[in-house]
């Protein structure tokens, strides 16, 4: 869904607002509970494939994109033939856009009949970008995504807070990739949960970042959470002058670019997934700022992927 992020979903003190909407998230928890409890009393969809779940209990942001397009890769790697499996939201066209630079994409009301599909196409991996929470499929295998800076946010259900679910969640997933800085503390929760589970870390790495040194840059995004993607260019010591904030899955309009491109020194950036929103005319007034996902320990994450393949 199109949304602006709370601010204080990740205040590290639970704030008044969020205490306000504890009535709405009880309500949310009830709801899934009984939504996991019918799941359970009913017959689970079995899938003719290997099908690996890359999903988050944080809502927006966490990279998952990028965490299944790097599956594919590995699976690609191993002489497989995979192909990614959305449900269909027609906000999410710039998801499905980045996904189809990489491999085929079944995009259905039912990801099971997107499996379906793509087996009987020849597929013999599929790839769910987002489903943790759809109980109607079992995977083979599921990884859950976070970053380092937004972790759980105030630790709340929806609405009083970030989360999808609460981090026991933890106990359905195979493994964890946390995308940042190393946290200890975090991990300690995660092994206490579940104790065998694998964890992994990764970095972006900007593509051609010196064509920005020297450049006094703007920049905008209307994603998960933007100053994720600000930061990464302060981090790289870009020279970043101004921010622009949009919801996520915003369509840019002709008025946001005449606000935007006011400073015409200034070389104007955005996110690849931005990017692809964007009309002909409107991209030729932007850069796109591409970046490769590195996973550390890269060869031990692979040999996992395989073992479930």
């Amino acid at each position: 869904m199109k949304f602006q992020k709370p601010k204080f979903w990740d205040y590290k003190k639970i704030s008044w607002k969020s205490i306000l909407l504890f009535p709405l998230s009880k309500a949310y928890q009830i709801f899934f509970w009984i939504l996991k409890v019918f799941s359970n009393l009913t017959k689970h969809n079995k899938t003719t494939i290997p099908t690996i779940c890359v999903g988050n209990i944080y809502l927006g942001g966490t990279g998952k994109t990028p965490v299944a397009r790097e599956i594919f890769k590995i699976a690609k790697s191993f002489g497989k033939n995979p192909a990614f499996i959305k449900k269909y939201y027609d906000y999410l066209s710039d998801e499905i856009k980045m996904l189809e630079k990489t491999g085929k994409v079944y995009i259905n009301k039912k990801r099971h009949d997107g499996i379906f599909l793509s087996a009987k196409d020849n597929h013999d991996v599929a790839i769910l970008d987002d489903g943790f929470q759809d109980f109607s499929i079992k995977p083979n295998f599921s990884v859950l995504c976070f970053n380092s800076k937004q972790m759980i946010g105030n630790g709340q259900l929806l609405p009083s807070g970030p989360l999808r679910e609460r981090l026991n969640a933890i106990k359905r997933a195979d493994c964890v990739i946390i995308n940042g800085a190393r946290n200890l503390d975090f991990e300690e929760k995660i092994y206490s949960i579940k104790k065998e589970i694998n964890i992994f870390y990764s970095f972006y790495k900007i593509k051609n970042i010196e064509k920005y040194y020297g450049k006094k840059i703007n920049a905008f995004a209307g994603i998960g959470n933007p100053e994720n993607f600000f930061n990464l260019l302060r981090e790289n010591k870009i020279d970043l002058i101004k921010t622009y904030i949009f919801p996520d899955h915003h369509n840019y309009s002709k008025k946001d670019f005449e606000i935007m491109t006011k400073e015409k020194s200034n070389m104007l950036v955005t996110t690849e997934k931005d990017f692809t929103r964007m009309n002909e005319d409107q991209k030729k007034k932007c850069n796109i700022i591409e970046v490769d996902l590195e996973i550390e320990n890269f060869q031990k994450f692979k040999d996992l992927i395989k073992s479930y393949l």
